[in-house]
C-alpha cells in the first residue's frame, strides 16, 4: 500500500508577483542538495486520520509556525515513490524569523552507534512561481501549476503573477 502525505501550500503576492513557501529537508542525505530537493510542509497520515488535521499539524511541526487564511483544495498528486499526497493552499504572509523545526534522531555516522539529532526541515524560504519550478522536487510541481490556475480563475491577482 502505497503511502500517504497531506499538506499545505503557503503562498503570498509581493510587488505583483507570486511567492510560494518551500522547506528544505534536514538531516545529512540533504546537507548539499537543493534544486529539485525543496517541498511544500507536508507529513504522512494513516487511515481515519483527517487528512487537514494532518496537513496543519505537520506544517506547524516543521515550521513552527500558525498559518491562517482561507483554504483552495488542490487536486492529490502521485509522487515518482508512488506515494499519494493532499495538498491545500492558502494565501498567509507568514514573517519566516519565527521559524523553527522539529528534530528526529538517527545513526550517523551509519554502522558508527552513534545518534544524532536532526532538523526535519533545516530552511523555509519564500520563492518566487520561476524558482519554485527549480528548487522543489519534480513530482511536487503538479502543485504549483494548480495553484496558478486556481488563482487565475478565482482570485484578483496581479497578471504577473500567475504566470
Amino acid at each position: 500500500m502505497p503511502k500517504k502525505s497531506a499538506g499545505l501550500l503557503i503562498f503570498r503576492e509581493v510587488l505583483g508577483h507570486l511567492e510560494v513557501l518551500l522547506v528544505h529537508p534536514g538531516g545529512p542525505f540533504w546537507t548539499k542538495k537543493d534544486e529539485g530537493a525543496w517541498s511544500i510542509p507536508k507529513g504522512e497520515f494513516q487511515d481515519g486520520e483527517d487528512l487537514l488535521s494532518t496537513a496543519k499539524r505537520e506544517f506547524e511541526e516543521e515550521t513552527g509556525l500558525i498559518p491562517n487564511g482561507e483554504l483552495i483544495p488542490l487536486e492529490p498528486v502521485r509522487q515518482p515513490s508512488g506515494k499519494l499526497v493532499y495538498a491545500w493552499a492558502m494565501r498567509c504572509d507568514l514573517d519566516l524569523a519565527g521559524f523553527k523545526s522539529n528534530t528526529f534522531s538517527m545513526e550517523w555516522p551509519p554502522k558508527s552507534g552513534q545518534y544524532k539529532e536532526f532538523p526535519e526541515v533545516d530552511q523555509a524560504a519564500w520563492f518566487t512561481i520561476d524558482v519554485a519550478n527549480r528548487k522543489i522536487l519534480k513530482g511536487q510541481i503538479p502543485f504549483l501549476n494548480q495553484l496558478q490556475q486556481k488563482l487565475k480563475d478565482t482570485y484578483q491577482i496581479s497578471k504577473n503573477s500567475a504566470q
